[in-house]
């Protein structure tokens, strides 16, 4: 008998889990969601959209203040009364920035509580 075969295998952990990776970007989603992911989308959407809202307010009033700034300091001569206005509504921006996003929170936490509610009684069963 002749027994010339030979078996040639290599595994990568890596490349499988890249392929893995790429070939869920493509499929079709068919899997449900479980109890616990929605759990944690919903937690998160409590606060994500606050977060948005309140860094824009935050930063847009940090911008205004910087250029009320420069109009008190390098155009002082003509615009230094009209800075400090513009300054006084930058630092409103900024001031109002975490209280609105506390309320914002509070706001659509009550409107997420009922449905958490739920799902935790779910899962603690």
């Amino acid at each position: 008998m002749d027994n010339n075969t030979t078996f040639s295998y290599t595994y990568s952990a890596k490349e499988q889990e890249e392929i893995k990776r790429i070939r869920e970007k493509y499929a079709s989603p068919t899997k449900e969601e479980t109890s616990m992911e929605q759990l944690r989308r919903m937690d998160e959407s409590a606060t994500k959209g606050a977060a948005i809202v309140s860094l824009t307010v935050g930063i847009a009033g940090a911008l205004i203040l910087g250029i009320g700034m420069c109009c008190t300091m390098v155009w002082g001569d003509k615009l230094f009364i009209p800075g400090i206005i513009i300054g006084l509504a930058g630092i409103a921006g900024v001031s109002a920035a975490y209280p609105l996003y506390a309320r914002m929170v509070k706001k659509k936490r009550a409107e997420l509580a009922p449905s958490i509610l739920r799902l935790t009684d779910e899962l603690m069963r």
